[in-house]
């Protein structure tokens, strides 16, 4: 797996680019798995690219998150997608939230969140 972190303006120009949106995104997903025979031993199985100034901003404006909180978040909602959670309907939505909230529980558990290695430049 690969995580890129860009700004919004990176985010805003690969949103445009590969998946046909205008503006900036929290998340964008790229999975590979599909075809796992074409994937050998080293290589690249699925690729992230998080907007740090997303989480930024949705960090300090929700009560219950930060900017750790969101980027985990962000990760943990691109491996749904590559694992073929949707939410682009209400009720896949809502399933996807629910698992959203019990892997970042469990993360928790282990790791502490609120500890960034993420340095803004």
């Amino acid at each position: 797996m690969n995580v890129v972190f860009l700004n919004d303006e990176k985010m805003a120009e690969a949103n445009s680019e590969y998946v046909g949106h205008e503006g900036t995104t929290d998340v964008i997903t790229f999975s590979y798995l599909d075809d796992m025979g074409s994937i050998f031993p080293g290589d690249i199985g699925l690729e992230l690219f998080v907007c740090a100034d997303v989480a930024e901003r949705v960090g300090k404006r929700r009560k219950d998150s930060y900017f750790e909180r969101e980027i985990a978040l962000y990760i943990v909602h691109g491996i749904l997608h590559a694992a073929g959670y949707d939410d682009l309907c209400p009720a896949d939505r809502r399933k996807m939230r629910y698992h959203e909230r019990r892997l970042l529980t469990e993360l928790a558990k282990k790791y502490d969140l609120s500890e960034s290695h993420i340095y803004k430049i």
